[in-house]
């Protein structure tokens, strides 16, 4: 097996593990949750910020130790805490704990995606690696395309989902152990990046489009629940949707390369804007099902390219160049989370979307410079 199709499996389903099971899923069974334990919407939204809190920690310390002690030991480490997350959140007996096993089990995704990172610029050929790089970022979309079957066949039983999540936690650490090189894709340790002109303008995007996701990531599950009085069939198929719809994402390196870095983020940060009206509005099943898949789609490809502009910007620090962007997507959904809930609790559910909605378009002034366009030209 080539590296670049060993490195792309492993980290696809070590990415769908961490990102759509340790870390998405508790917005698809957030009612449930709310239901046996009693949060309010307003502590959901602080827990569900909470998660993302972990993932900046998480991310930070990914990138300066896989650049020292490379990424398969980081690897493995992700899918272990993924795994005591999980397991912490199936047998959570009050919201302290529950919170703090969140935390946790977001932390993997932190973990997860630096290692990845280096590990393709280490071993995969260099006109392969911005597409190796985007398949494995779309694993996101086959965890979170799982979760929703999962919550429907299960009706709901959410210990039994994240109790299931942590074995399968468990079987990828022992897969990235034996499938991923133990060097690091840099020769560099440490330091922070230098706050070049596309650095800066990376983070000023990526911080707008991670707030601006929260609202269907953290609140998708209560939105149509309060807007459409779906249950858990209802949210499941949303999060199926979602997640079949994200797998659009493996090919953000090919339509980089095609239309430009500028084109593909403007044009789906739009998309971004519309999905979170279609579902956060209630305008009926059909629209909402559709909003959830466009959602998907966009959210995947839009970390695509800020994985490809990270990369790009800092070439020789691939695994700090993909932090950059993926800690400010994080920071952004630290403080979008708690103030979705803060917003619908207030003003109400409409002023709260269309608030988020605004936030993905925002985003869209930003662009990539001349420097990173002229390296992947």
């Amino acid at each position: 097996m080539s590296p670049a199709l060993r490195i792309g499996a492993t980290g696809f389903a070590l990415i769908a593990v961490c990102y759509g099971f340790a870390r998405f899923a508790f917005g698809l069974f957030l009612p449930q949750i709310d239901g046996e334990l009693g949060l309010g919407t307003s502590l959901g939204g602080v827990i569900s910020g909470g998660s993302f809190a972990g993932y900046c920690i998480a991310i930070v310390a990914s990138a300066i130790l896989t650049e020292r002690l490379g990424a398969r030991a980081i690897a493995v480490g992700a899918a272990l805490v993924a795994a005591i997350g999980m397991a912490g959140i199936a047998l959570a007996p009050s919201p302290l704990i529950l919170a703090i096993a969140v935390v946790v089990a977001g932390s993997s995704t932190g973990l997860a995606s630096p290692p990845m990172a280096a590990a393709v610029a280490a071993a995969v050929s260099r006109g392969r690696q911005d597409l190796t790089n985007t398949v494995i970022n779309a694993g996101v979309s086959a965890g979170v395309a799982l979760s929703g079957p999962i919550a429907l066949a299960i009706m709901g039983q959410w210990r039994l989902a994240f109790g299931a999540f942590a074995a399968v936690a468990l079987v990828l650490a022992i897969a990235a152990a034996i499938a991923l090189p133990a060097a690091s894709g840099s020769g560099r340790s440490g330091g922070l990046p230098p706050m070049t002109g596309p650095v800066l303008r990376l983070i000023s995007a990526s911080l707008l489009m991670g707030a601006a996701s929260t609202a269907l990531w953290s609140f998708g599950g209560q939105l149509v629940a309060n807007q459409l009085d779906w249950g858990t069939t209802g949210t499941g198929l949303l999060w199926t949707c979602i997640g079949v719809g994200g797998l659009v994402g493996a090919l953000a390196g090919t339509l980089v390369g095609k239309f430009g870095l500028d084109r593909v983020h403007w044009a789906f940060l739009s998309l971004m804007a519309a999905s979170i009206l279609l579902v956060g509005l209630g305008l009926g099943p059909v629209p909402t099902l559709v909003g959830g898949a466009v959602f998907g789609a966009a959210y995947v490809m839009l970390t695509g390219v800020y994985l490809v502009w990270g990369t790009h910007a800092l070439p020789d620090r691939p695994a700090t160049g993909l932090m950059v962007g993926f800690l400010t997507i994080a920071v952004g959904q630290t403080v979008g989370a708690p103030l979705f809930g803060f917003l619908m609790a207030g003003p109400g559910v409409e002023f709260a979307v269309i608030c988020f909605a605004a936030a993905a378009l925002i985003a869209g002034a930003f662009r990539a410079g001349s420097a990173v366009n002229s390296a992947l030209a």
